[in-house]
């Protein structure tokens, strides 16, 4: 009969133990999702700021030495990512295909201009910055006119500011959420032992010697909880990374090893905190006040 009880209670205690280690993993987990888009929202914007493109349009006259040089010149400025030329041949092909039919076949002629297309580093991606090197171009003789989309640029910059404020707000309040989940799962696992930490306290046992099997009990679980949620972090990275290589989420690695070793002592200061205050309710109380 006893054995049997002692199954009982073990197996009682394995599944408590069970309970917290998975909050605390799925917990740290969320947590570590939000803090991979917080390090990440800089680069994923500056990603589509990338994609934008200014395009120079090319007057029939221009010589083909004010061309290249005028490539070269692009290249090695401070602004460019990349540049791409375009005839107005390739850019007449690429235009039929759009609307599916012969353009020039019906017009006789050719309207569209030779370009080059100029894609900005992602910190030079601004109303002002562009309005500026658009103007310096259009002093150039050679070239007739410069395009690109003032409404786009504008209304990214506005939404990377407004994305940007608003992560960081809702990481503060799944932060505070998490402490108090975790916090919740520690309360029950102690509450649990309420009437062991009180017979030894009867038995002269100090405070600090009751509290410190549980906090190391409380800690353990705590690290394996946030290797667990390192584990699904790394493996929504990853899949992330093979499906999206041109964010390049794994350049960083010194960003991602903070980030890991974060929830790792995230793990472990929730626990150690939330089973100090817990076993410290519990030795404040009076015998008669566990029963409530």
């Amino acid at each position: 009969m006893s054995s049997s009880f002692e199954r009982y209670q073990k197996r009682r205690l394995i599944s408590s133990y069970f309970s917290v280690i998975i909050s605390i993993a799925l917990v740290l987990f969320l947590l570590g999702l939000l803090g991979l888009l917080v390090l990440n929202t800089k680069k994923v914007a500056d990603h589509f700021k990338e994609q934008i493109a200014l395009t120079i349009f090319l007057k029939d006259s221009a010589k083909e030495v004010e061309v290249t040089q005028l490539q070269k010149s692009l290249a090695m400025a401070e602004y460019t990512k990349s540049t791409s030329y375009v005839s107005k041949e390739t850019a007449a092909k690429e235009h039929s295909e759009e609307i599916g039919e012969d353009f020039m076949e019906f017009l006789g002629y050719n309207p569209l201009q030779n370009s080059i297309d100029v894609y900005f580093n992602a910190d030079y991606v601004s109303p002002v910055k562009v309005a500026e090197i658009s103007r310096d171009l259009q002093k150039r003789e050679f070239i007739d006119e410069v395009s690109y989309d003032k409404p786009l640029i504008s209304m990214l910059n506005e939404n990377v500011k407004k994305v940007s404020f608003w992560v960081l707000v809702i990481s503060g309040i799944f932060l505070f959420i998490a402490v108090l989940l975790i916090n919740s799962s520690i309360r029950l696992s102690v509450y649990s032992k309420r009437f062991i930490i009180k017979t030894m306290q009867m038995v002269g046992a100090t405070k600090r010697f009751i509290r410190r099997p549980f906090i190391w009990k409380s800690v353990r679980l705590g690290i394996i909880g946030a290797l667990l949620s390192i584990g699904g972090v790394a493996a929504v990275l990853y899949y992330l990374n093979e499906n999206f290589p041109e964010l390049e989420l794994l350049s960083d690695q010194l960003l991602l090893a903070a980030l890991f070793a974060a929830i790792l002592l995230l793990g472990i200061f929730i626990t150690w905190i939330s089973t100090f205050f817990a076993t410290q309710r519990f030795l404040n109380l009076k015998t008669d006040e566990l029963y409530y």
